[in-house]
């Protein structure tokens, strides 16, 4: 049976490629700011740092402001470039596999991740131009979800070497925390890193991404621990789970009593009340 020549019915759908909209709007949004960024320097070249970048005195100031327009910044035309390389050629597949929705909360969460990095680890006469923050949470992400994938890249810009997306992150956080540690001063875009790759970890296994990490065994135990106690009579709660903590209590007083086990005791409360409502 031949296939070329055939007239497509008009029943059949057309294939229509994936759309970005999120992707590409990000894109857009980071080169329409990067333009007014510029304007904004050849008008007056301390305005972008000291109102439009994270800083500790635009904090001190009540520059709120700042958390928004921070992740737009960028030092110059090269960090642009490079962070709209990475996030167009490695975020149209995390887009892909986690979707727009998450795509787009993914970013966010990198980019404010990144600002909060900054404050914690830089000194408080550093400013950040955050715009890596989020892009650095989808390639972190990426290398979380697909690991064992190998990419090219150009060592030292000019000769081609393959390596496993995970190596490549890890070389990337390297290069990060050396920077992280030896440039602490002015106007920076590196100390969004960190903050930006612990975002694009976390998110990625809160998916359900990645090999099995204490954080993931740690909401898996919970979910356990809630559907036991759901399951549970007010009796058995009771006898099983709060009678040790009464005994506890006699015996060492109310100060004793760790915070997970007063949250038993609360748990126990509702519980009685929930079974006893009419």
């Amino acid at each position: 049976m031949r296939l070329s020549g055939r007239k497509a019915s008009r029943s059949t759908r057309l294939w229509a490629p994936p759309q970005r909209i999120v992707l590409f709007s990000l894109l857009a949004l980071n080169a329409a700011a990067f333009i007014v960024q510029l304007f904004l320097t050849s008008w007056n070249q301390q305005f972008v740092l000291e109102y439009l970048a994270l800083s500790n005195r635009g904090i001190n100031d009540a520059y709120a402001w700042q958390f928004f327009t921070a992740p737009l910044l960028h030092n110059n035309v090269w960090h642009l470039a490079a962070d709209m390389l990475v996030l167009y050629f490695i975020g149209r597949d995390v887009e892909a596999i986690i979707g727009q929705r998450q795509f787009l909360f993914l970013y966010l969460f990198g980019a404010f991740s990144g600002e909060l990095g900054h404050l914690f680890l830089m000194p408080s006469n550093c400013a950040l131009f955050a715009g890596s923050g989020g892009v650095t949470a989808i390639f972190i992400a990426y290398a979380t979800i697909l690991p064992e994938l190998e990419m090219t890249t150009l060592f030292l810009f000019m000769v081609p070497v393959r390596l496993k997306v995970r190596r490549l992150a890890q070389i990337a956080l390297v290069g990060a925390v050396a920077l992280w540690l030896f440039d602490r001063s002015g106007a920076v875009g590196h100390s969004a890193f960190v903050g930006g790759a612990i975002a694009g970890w976390v998110y990625a296994h809160l998916l359900g991404f990645g090999r099995t990490s204490f954080l993931q065994r740690i909401l898996h135990q919970r979910r356990l621990e809630a559907s036991r106690f759901q399951s549970m009579n007010t009796d058995q709660f009771v006898a099983e789970e709060i009678d040790p903590l009464l005994e506890k209590i006699s015996q060492r007083g109310l100060a004793s009593l760790s915070r997970s086990e007063r949250r038993l005791l609360e748990q126990a409360r509702e519980k009685m009340l929930s079974e006893n409502a009419p």
